[in-house]
Order: structure tokens, then sequence, then C-alpha cells
């Protein structure tokens, strides 16, 4: 998982000001809190954590099904 620095918030500040987390999420995707400068907990949308939940319920072939479906011309320019 790739973090973007500018997402990143101390756990003090986002109890002080939550409404920027919300608002990182919805530029960001998601926001990092740090706890003693350690990243501990994520925030993200909640429609991209209902596209988690169904990866979870799905095996290894359907997982690979969908993302070649979804990444189609990444993968025609790679067999290139």
């Amino acid at each position: 998982m790739k973090i973007n620095t500018n997402a990143l918030v101390s756990i003090t500040e986002a109890n002080q000001n939550f409404s920027k987390v919300a608002r990182l999420v919805d530029e960001n995707g998601s926001a990092v809190i740090l706890k003693n400068n350690v990243p501990r907990y994520l925030i993200v949308e909640f429609s991209q954590a209902e596209e988690e939940r169904i990866a979870d319920n799905e095996d290894v072939l359907d997982i690979s099904k969908r993302l070649i479906k979804k990444n189609k011309a990444a993968y025609e320019v790679l067999a290139k």
C-alpha cells in the first residue's frame, strides 16, 4: 500500500480536528493517523471498505479474473 505523506495526521490533531481528516479522505481516498509517530489507523471511504470486504469473500481465481478485466488495457500493453 502506498501512503500519501500529505494524508498523515497525528492522533492529537485528528482528535481535535476530525473534519480535516474527513477532507483528507475526500481528497486522497484515505488518511493515516499516527500514534507516537507510527502509522496506527487507516481511514478510508466507506465505499472503498465495501470493495475490500467483497475481496475477502472471493477466491483467488475470481480475484484474478476481476483484476485482469479491470486492468485489461495495461495487460495488453505489457503483452506486446
